[in-house]
């Protein structure tokens, strides 16, 4: 597993992404895939950004492995801001209307659907966020 410590910023999003797409290269990896990732890696990554450090500037470490049988990517986001648990709120309401759903959750949701596993451990003072991709040749 490969990783990289970025500061927490929105401005680090974009090296976030390259940083997951060069550990990537070596693989046949759809474009669906690669955009799936790309949207979880921006929506996790901003999370983290927005919220884990309120009154600090703070550090995510993003780590990322490739490989099993089938291949699959594995990738990490550990930060040590706040405790907080995105898969334990609840999954936004998509039968209402923008007007009525309530405000956050949907990244989230997009999150979960799109790739095969999403855990999350709180460990040594860290919240470590886990997603998992199949990666499918073509």
């Amino acid at each position: 597993m490969v990783e990289r410590i970025f500061p927490a910023r929105l401005d680090q999003l974009e090296p976030v992404q390259e940083f997951i797409r060069e550990q990537l290269e070596l693989y046949d990896c759809s474009p669906r895939v690669k955009f799936q990732l790309d949207v979880a890696v921006e929506e996790i990554f901003v999370n983290i950004a927005h919220y884990a450090y309120p009154e600090e500037q703070g550090e995510a470490t993003v780590r990322c492995c490739v490989g099993g049988d089938p291949l699959q990517v594995t990738i990490q986001f550990l930060d040590n801001g706040q405790p907080f648990n995105p898969l334990k709120k609840q999954d936004a309401d998509t039968s209402l209307s923008a007007e009525e759903r309530d405000i956050g959750g949907l990244g989230i949701l997009m999150v979960k659907k799109s790739m095969d596993a999403v855990d999350y451990a709180y460990e040594d003072g860290k919240n470590i966020l886990t997603i998992q991709k199949s990666i499918h040749k073509g």
